[in-house]
């Protein structure tokens, strides 16, 4: 047993000689893996200088202090410029129909129809309060009234006394004169009896068959009928000369009197009736129907930054006289209406006149909502939009593009955004709008990227834009570009974020008044190459006077 146990366990195991033949082979693959040395070495030598290269370069630009890992670089190159005027504004319909408050002083809305709701021809629109008028209207009705009496009395007065003076020349006074007439006859005839009588009373007393008393008393007999018709004759003098004369001119003095009644009466009337006639139609007028078919709008007018230039147009909202409440826009032509800052506008105006030199319009591109329309610039205002504490001293002149096409699915009052080409500047010198700075007033730099760090270089600009707040003068394809006439050379690498990577970017000199406008590169944006804002981007990529005022 203790023999044969050992002779099984040597059987059991492999030899040496037997395990080196079979490692052998096995080692014998390996080394056919084995990558050659020349090809090792290449390998070796590129890793080489790739690192090398670039440690180089971070060496070079780590030299200075103020290089961070967001640098952001561009080469300076040549190309197309074009210059554009960028503005937002508000849709709106060229043709409307405005209906606006005609109640004097103004009202309250009691009921107004929803906004953008399709009304047809009569359809109630809104409804304006009408209880003070109603008040009114009813005092007035008395007043009237009373006006119509007096002038009623007044016109019967003035036939009366009209009557009146044809019934004392036609009547009275003719009744008068032939009573006196009538008179001066009896008298006359009894004078002359008298005097027959006395002729024969003298016969008679001279034969002596009357006595001379009879002869006196008939003498005193003629004389009194000669007295009588002396005094018939005058009664005719003085009805004919005074008397009639007399009560002419009163009669015609109240009946001219009573004219200027009448006419006073009929004035006071005729105001009282147009006092009436008017709170009427203010009354009718608190009550507002549709002209014609369409959508009812309010007239909620808005500025470039969406804020409501008056009161809003709702329910219980009060609204002055000869405000607009609504307006029933044609969809069928639609503009766009922006103000264009006052740096801009002679810009604006030249290239307009170019283009009708030429007996074409100035095309307009408009984006709304994602869509762009084709437009044309329609007209510029001679005198700037009142200001207001927003712009300050700042003038805006409104413009209008009108869109081409019926403008389907457009509405009033959404924003848009108009492009329009004043100039194309064909092989210029470009420099990206975020590169630059603008360190003392009218003063432009940007900093090269070269081997020893950063270089400060002045600039000579060319094109400029205008405060972003209102219209920009956009440049490039992208929006980003300005022309550099004078700083830089074609191929230089210029710092795109500047006040990012530059502590000097980054100082402002007192000399910059906080309260001066807007650097002239501003735009709505200034986009990196890949696409993204730079951290430095905001010296000249579209910030607003409040930006910088804070930055100062």
């Amino acid at each position: 047993m203790s023999t044969s146990a050992p002779h099984a366990d040597s059987a059991s195991q492999p030899q040496e000689s037997d395990l080196q033949g079979l490692v052998r082979p096995q080692t014998v693959v390996r080394r056919r893996r084995v990558w050659p040395r020349g090809l090792v070495f290449v390998l070796v030598a590129a890793t080489v200088l790739v690192v090398s290269g670039w440690a180089a370069v971070r060496y070079a630009l780590s030299r200075s202090p103020r290089v961070n890992r967001d640098l952001q670089t561009r080469p300076v190159g040549r190309g197309e410029l074009a210059v554009i005027l960028v503005a937002e504004g508000n849709v709106e319909s060229a043709v409307n129909i405005d209906l606006k408050c005609e109640v004097a002083g103004g009202s309250a809305i009691l009921w107004i129809v929803e906004d953008g709701e399709e009304v047809m021809q009569g359809d109630k629109l809104v409804e304006l309060d009408s209880s003070a008028l109603e008040e009114q209207v009813n005092t007035q009705k008395i007043a009237y009234e009373k006006a119509r009496a007096s002038m009623i009395q007044a016109e019967k007065d003035f036939a009366a006394a009209t009557i009146a003076v044809q019934e004392y020349l036609e009547g009275t006074f003719v009744t008068e004169l032939l009573t006196v007439e009538s008179s001066i006859t009896i008298a006359s005839e009894n004078l002359r009896s008298a005097q027959n009588t006395l002729e024969h009373s003298e016969r008679m007393f001279r034969k002596g068959y009357i006595s001379a008393l009879d002869l006196a008393s008939q003498t005193f007999s003629v004389q009194r009928a000669q007295l009588e018709l002396d005094s018939a004759h005058t009664a005719k003098d003085v009805l004919v000369k005074y008397t009639k004369v007399k009560m002419v001119q009163e009669l015609e003095s109240k009946r001219d009197s009573a004219e200027a009644a009448v006419n006073s009466e009929k004035a006071s009337f005729a105001l009282e009736e147009s006092r009436l006639k008017r709170l009427e139609s203010q009354l009718e007028k608190c009550v507002i129907t549709a002209p014609a078919d369409g959508m009812a709008v309010y007239a909620n007018a808005t500025d470039h930054h969406g804020r409501s230039e008056q009161s809003q147009i709702e329910l219980g909202a009060a609204v002055r006289e000869r405000q607009n409440i609504l307006r029933l826009p044609d969809l069928s032509q639609m503009q766009v209406k922006f103000n264009v800052h006052e740096s801009s506008v002679d810009a604006l105006g030249h290239a307009l006149q170019r283009a009708a030199s030429t007996g074409q319009p100035l095309p307009a591109r408009v984006t709304i909502q994602g869509r762009t329309f084709q437009g044309r610039l329609e007209s510029i205002a001679n005198q700037p939009a009142p200001p207001d504490f927003r712009t300050g001293n700042i003038r805006q002149y409104p413009a209008v593009v009108r869109i081409d096409g019926s403008g389907e699915n457009l509405r009033p009052g959404m924003s848009a955004k108009c492009e329009i080409v004043l100039e194309t500047l064909p092989d210029v010198l470009m420099v990206p709008i975020a590169a630059i700075v603008e360190q003392q007033a009218e003063e432009y730099v940007c900093w090269v990227a070269t081997e020893s760090g950063f270089e400060r270089r002045p600039l000579l600009v060319g094109i400029t834009g205008v405060d972003p707040t209102s219209a920009v003068l956009d440049v490039g394809a992208s929006g980003n570009m300005v022309e550099a006439k004078d700083g830089v050379s074609e191929g230089e690498l210029i710092v795109l974020n500047p006040r990012a990577v530059v502590p000097e970017a980054r100082v402002v000199p007192h000399q910059v008044q906080p309260a001066r406008a807007v650097s002239a590169f501003a735009a709505p944006s200034a986009q990196s190459p890949d696409g993204t804002a730079p951290d430095g981007a905001a010296a000249g990529s579209g910030q607003s006077h409040t930006t910088r005022q804070a930055e100062l």
